[in-house]
């Protein structure tokens, strides 16, 4: 591929979502609309994709960057859902799209048809949860959405080799296709944490902040080929590495958090608006395919419609029936768990004595998962729309294998996928915030609880600094003026009684100071926010705060160290 015509593709892409974040369009939708517009022009070159290369440099930085957002806590609680939904309905919505394909198409194997299934079976959480944030969906509901986009994406894409090694004519059993995906869930998840801890360490003992983002970027990438190149699942080393290093984030420097994430989020808007391109520019060609073909235009798209409304049904008939029998499973257990506690309760008082005294029951929130109505669980059944995973697996189809065998009805395959994913943007992105606003399915008190949490954090952190400097007053004063550390102390008791930051009072407390005493309080004051900080890894440690509270107040202790440093550098300098 020549470099002028990518750049302007690239370009492009840049500029059109622009226009769409500024006018509050959907950006995929008015990028694959131009593409296809453009792919008409007898001037448009016709883009190569590879199929190797797509997946492994689109789908790795995409994954990472969502992960490094999830709250691992929140990951944890509702692990059964999230698991559900993430492996389970990928399953069934591949095996019932499968073979309704197989059906449909009389030329398509049945490998074939399932590999269309796994492509088109996970869905993308992007758009929904960036509406769900927008209208305020609660927390637990926003965090399925987004534990269930990375953990369905390993899944398809496990399934998606398995088909094609199946294509390509290697024979497989059941209990090959089980081994496949239990050496790939083993293997991917270890590569990943391995790679997470050794990345964390580096960051703990490196200050430079481009250094550490430019390793950072390296990370989805040898978490993903190292873990393919051993046979594991390279999407979930991606989301292992990128859940734990976001985990661990707080315990690093400022400076990097502050550098990585527009870096993540501009790599974000480029990688999916190029896929986007790419696949609409893509459509020219499959549609002379498809109209030289014995088939025809017109049944494909009869085939891809009855595909979309599948795609469409199967989830909520998946999502009510699989919670409503799992809650109605884990209730029995919990009676059944209460009266065997029950019995041995009785039988202990009858002996005398009580074996549970002093136990502690493990908190419901650590044991079950949280409960959703069916409102929540009606808009998270309307929230199926496909994106870019789906489009950069129908982009590594290959018209042929490995093993030189041709892939049945690849253009159905890669036009279907197309179809689907443009129609459930359609159908349900734009329909998605009427469905919430009719449903109420809002939490409209979790701003308020966020702000009351991050007040009661600032409280905790700022009087528990003060008595750390009181503790550690007569270390302080052997290097520090005992002056500055009272002005300090009571700089700080202001705060906590206006629970603001009054930067006027300190202006005028910093007058009487002279440059080094002023250099000398910004050091002490940065000590201080690093203890706060590591407070605030306790707090949400132990369970007290929300993750995404205690990151909203990370990044108010971040800008003000990043002030701080500001100010000493520029007195360094004068």
């Amino acid at each position: 591929m020549e470099f002028l015509p990518m750049i302007l593709l690239v370009s492009a892409c840049v500029g059109l979502t622009a226009i769409a974040r500024h006018r509050g369009w959907p950006a995929p939708l008015l990028v694959t609309g131009v593409a296809l517009a453009a792919a008409g022009l007898p001037w448009i070159p016709e883009f190569e994709i590879d199929s190797h290369v797509i997946l492994t440099l689109v789908l790795p930085p995409l994954l990472y960057s969502a992960a490094l957002d999830v709250s691992l806590l929140n990951f944890t609680r509702s692990r059964k859902h999230i698991s559900r939904l993430g492996v389970g309905l990928v399953a069934v919505t591949a095996g019932v799209v499968g073979l309704t394909a197989y059906w449909m198409v009389p030329d398509m194997t049945l490998p074939a048809a399932l590999l269309l299934g796994a492509i088109v079976a996970p869905p993308d959480a992007v758009s929904a949860a960036a509406i769900g944030r927008r209208l305020g969906l609660p927390r637990h509901v926003m965090t399925v959405l987004s534990g269930e986009s990375l953990i369905n994406d390993a899944a398809s894409l496990t399934l998606f080799k398995v088909f094609l090694l199946v294509i390509g004519g290697t024979a497989l059993t059941v209990w090959d296709d089980l081994e496949i995906f239990a050496l790939a869930v083993v293997v991917g998840v270890a590569v990943g944490l391995v790679l997470g801890v050794i990345f964390h360490w580096i960051r703990m003992h490196v200050t430079d902040p481009v250094t550490e983002t430019m390793l950072g970027l390296l990370v989805p990438f040898l978490a993903y080929i190292g873990a393919e190149e051993l046979s594991g699942s390279g999407v979930l080393a991606v989301v292992a590495a990128g859940l734990w290093i976001g985990f661990n984030s707080p315990k690093t420097g400022y400076a990097a958090r502050l550098t990585e994430r527009p870096v993540w989020s501009a790599i974000d808007l480029l990688l999916e608006g190029v896929v986007f391109a790419l696949i609409g520019l893509q459509m020219k060609p499959i549609a002379e395919s498809l109209a030289a073909s014995d088939r025809g235009v017109w049944s494909t798209v009869l085939v891809a419609v009855v595909i979309l409304v599948v795609v469409i049904l199967i989830r909520p008939a998946f999502i009510f029936g699989t919670y409503y029998a799992s809650r109605s499973q884990q209730a029995r257990r919990m009676r059944a768990r209460e009266r065997l506690e029950a019995r041995a309760r009785s039988r202990a008082r009858s002996r005398g004595r009580n074996r549970f005294a002093g136990r502690r029951a493990l908190p419901t929130a650590l044991v079950e998962e949280p409960a959703m109505n069916w409102r929540e669980l009606t808009v998270l059944s309307w929230t199926s729309m496909r994106g870019v995973v789906t489009l950069a697996a129908a982009a590594a189809v290959p018209v042929i294998t490995d093993s030189g065998l041709p892939v049945p009805g690849h253009d159905i395959v890669v036009f279907v996928a197309f179809f689907v994913t443009i129609g459930t943007l359609l159908l349900q992105g734009l329909t998605l915030p009427l469905v919430i606003r009719r449903l109420e399915v809002r939490d409209l008190g979790q701003d308020q609880r966020d702000r009351q949490e991050e007040r009661d954090l600032l409280t905790i952190t700022m009087t528990e600094g003060i008595e750390h400097l009181e503790t550690n007053r007569a270390e302080l004063s052997e290097r520090y003026d005992p002056k500055l550390i009272a002005l300090l102390v009571n700089s700080m008791n202001l705060r906590l009684a206006r629970q603001e930051d009054d930067a006027r009072t300190e202006e005028a407390e910093d007058r009487g100071l002279d440059l080094a005493a002023q250099q000398a309080r910004l050091e002490l004051r940065r000590k201080m926010i690093r203890h706060q900080r590591d407070i605030l890894v306790r707090e949400r440690d132990r369970g007290t705060i929300d993750e995404e509270v205690m990151r909203d107040v990370q990044r108010g202790l971040d800008a003000e160290e990043l002030a701080l440093d500001t100010s000493l550098l520029h007195w360094d300098r004068a």
